[in-house]
């Protein structure tokens, strides 16, 4: 049976309505579809991950980049994808609505708009503007059907102001423009995410465990709908990849290979 792109957005918005569910990221179509084989029920893109994979630093790949990745992606599996979508690579509001219009053709499930501007001495968008750049990203995604779901981020724990208030207010603020699920990665403690929880229930709240150490239960008792990784699974694999490649490198050695995964094992799972 062929899922169709409202199958899978239909499919996301189901996983938001009750329970706690991981939403692993992928940085690549054979990463993705091995997430799919693993049995989760969802994945999402992550720009670290995906900006590694093509040699360039996070925050530095184009928006072209960007689109042909996710519509590269979402062609490769049956389960939703939702895209790291950062700051919708525009500051006005009338450009995130213009590009986030260009993100949902590509078939994504849901999408993530951040506030962060990128400037270490400035690194948060303006509230105002903040919040208008949320709404502008809904009114896209209202024009162009309204199942695509919006996920505001508040990006102040990453850029060194660790303000619970600032981010919950900015949270409610986003919520109330349109988002569908809120997020504020880099918070760490119970009571920071308790916090965040009730600041926008009932809306749904993505936590990021690679900050937190949380465990899946532990996780879904503090009322969080759903966990992703970020850039944690791509950094595992260049783990191991660094591992092998300095070894090779400095000492002349191979010792590092004997600990690949088997390949006549992935042949099975992509043939």
């Amino acid at each position: 049976m062929t899922v169709t792109v409202a199958d899978k957005r239909a499919a996301f918005r189901e996983l938001h309505q009750a329970g706690c569910f991981v939403l692993p990221n992928p940085f690549d179509v054979g990463t993705a579809k091995m997430l799919q084989h693993l049995g989760f029920k969802a994945i999402a893109s992550t720009s670290a991950g995906f900006a590694w994979s093509i040699g360039k630093a996070d925050t530095k790949v184009e928006l072209d980049e960007v689109l042909a990745h996710l519509t590269a992606i979402c062609a490769a599996v049956d389960i939703p994808v939702n895209a790291d979508f950062e700051g919708g690579f525009a500051d006005a509001p009338e450009g995130v609505a213009a590009n986030v219009t260009r993100a949902i053709a590509t078939g994504v499930a849901g999408l993530s708009i951040e506030d962060s501007t990128g400037d270490k001495a400035d690194p948060l968008y303006e509230h105002g503007l903040a919040v208008a750049r949320i709404r502008a990203a809904r009114q896209a995604i209202d024009a162009s059907g309204g199942d695509v779901l919006l996920t505001g981020r508040c990006e102040a724990f990453l850029w060194g102001r660790p303000d619970l208030g600032l981010v919950t207010e900015r949270l409610v603020a986003y919520a109330e423009a349109g988002a569908d699920c809120l997020y504020a990665p880099g918070i760490k403690t119970i009571e920071e995410i308790s916090a965040v929880v009730r600041a926008v229930a009932p809306k749904p709240v993505n936590l990021l465990i690679g900050a937190s150490g949380l465990s899946l239960a532990e996780a879904s008792g503090l009322g969080v709908r759903r966990i992703s990784v970020g850039g944690s699974l791509a950094r595992m694999a260049w783990t191991g990849f660094m591992r092998a490649a300095k070894e090779m490198a400095e000492q002349g050695t191979f010792t590092e290979l004997q600990g690949g995964y088997p390949g006549g094992e992935l042949n099975k799972i992509f043939g």
